[in-house]
């Protein structure tokens, strides 16, 4: 079953909650999955989003050091997790490396994605930018794009170089971004009661550590 909320495609809201000093990793370390890649990325999957030729070849790769790296030179594609999510926290820390000149740097979090990418949910990341949802979903039998960009309530992405905390819960047909400290983002009328959680490479350097879930039960959500 899915939720039907399309008439309301352009009724988007934020919810506005007192800052976070924590993440939900910090307040509830119980109840975690690891979820990185195992050391030939194991257990996750790279797709490609457009044709790209240059994407034939994997620019993702696990450093010694536990550090998921996107080399941003194969072209657009993302890596997908294989096990289905239904409601979750998912915790991710990341950061760009610096590149000479003013760059728009461009990755994101998918949740709640079918695995042909055919409907999608990304968390948009850049450097001091991002933090809001935006994706496909059908309306009256039609693909139709949203974009909370302009619902963020503050901006809290840090620049290129430094470590970022983010978050995203999705309990039902509500999904939350908590970005460094606070929520800054919400959307509603999620279309999807399950699907997949992934990591984007769209042309930057990023890198990801730290990578961990927590199903959430309906116990937990009442």
């Amino acid at each position: 079953m899915s939720y039907s909320h399309s008439f309301l495609i352009f009724a988007y809201s934020v919810l506005l909650l007192p800052a976070q000093e924590q993440s939900a990793l910090q307040r509830e370390p119980k109840g975690w999955v690891d979820v990185s890649p195992g050391p030939q990325l194991q257990g996750w999957t790279r797709l490609g989003i457009a044709p790209d030729p240059r994407a034939e070849a994997s620019q993702w790769k696990l450093r010694p050091d536990g550090v998921l790296e996107c080399e941003g030179n194969r072209g657009h594609d993302w890596l997908r997790y294989d096990q289905e999510q239904g409601d979750f926290v998912f915790h991710v820390e990341f950061r760009y490396v610096p590149v000479e000149g003013n760059p728009r740097y461009n990755s994101g979090i998918f949740v709640r994605t079918l695995a042909d990418y055919s409907l999608w949910y990304q968390d948009q990341i850049g450097s001091r930018q991002g933090g809001y949802f935006f994706g496909y979903i059908h309306v009256d039998g039609l693909k139709r794009r949203f974009d909370l960009s302009g619902q963020l309530a503050e901006q809290r992405v840090k620049a290129a170089g430094e470590w970022n905390t983010l978050e995203v819960t999705a309990q039902g047909p509500v999904l939350t971004s908590w970005v460094n400290g606070a929520v800054v983002n919400q959307y509603k009328y999620c279309q999807l009661e399950r699907g997949y959680i992934g990591l984007e490479g769209e042309g930057y350097r990023i890198e990801f550590r730290n990578l961990k879930l927590k199903p959430l039960t309906a116990a937990r959500l009442q």
